[in-house]
């Protein structure tokens, strides 16, 4: 499994970088100015977009942040399971309460075909 660099010196090479115009609350301002920011990391093929803010800059380190969560995600690894089996005992203790079991529902069963009435 690769890991990949959270690093913030490391990251701002490896991200293409797009701004675009944005819409939504935040006036004349945010909607005349490339002020949206949009990250595509170009190992793993992650976007993120970041439109809050009315300032570029604010939206950049946003993106950023997102990235970074992102890629953490990525770079936990799984832990690997281990088989396990169940002893010899166990099994047969298992065996031996099935038995019982059985015993027990077949002693319940009433006597059939015995001929006696007791309603008569």
């Amino acid at each position: 499994m690769e890991r990949y660099s959270i690093d913030l010196k490391n990251l701002k090479k490896e991200v293409r970088i797009d701004y675009f115009k944005s819409s939504g609350p935040g006036g004349q301002h945010k909607n005349k100015t490339m002020s949206c920011v949009r990250l595509c990391h170009k190992s793993t093929g992650i976007r993120v977009i970041a439109t809050e803010s009315r300032s570029q800059i604010k939206n950049r380190e946003l993106a950023f942040k997102r990235l970074q969560v992102k890629l953490m995600e990525l770079n936990i690894k799984d832990k690997e399971r281990i088989p396990t089996k169940k002893p010899g005992y166990v099994k047969e203790q298992i065996l031996q309460n099935k038995k019982k079991r059985s015993q027990k529902k077949q002693s319940r069963k009433g006597v059939s075909g015995s001929g006696i009435e007791l309603y008569g």
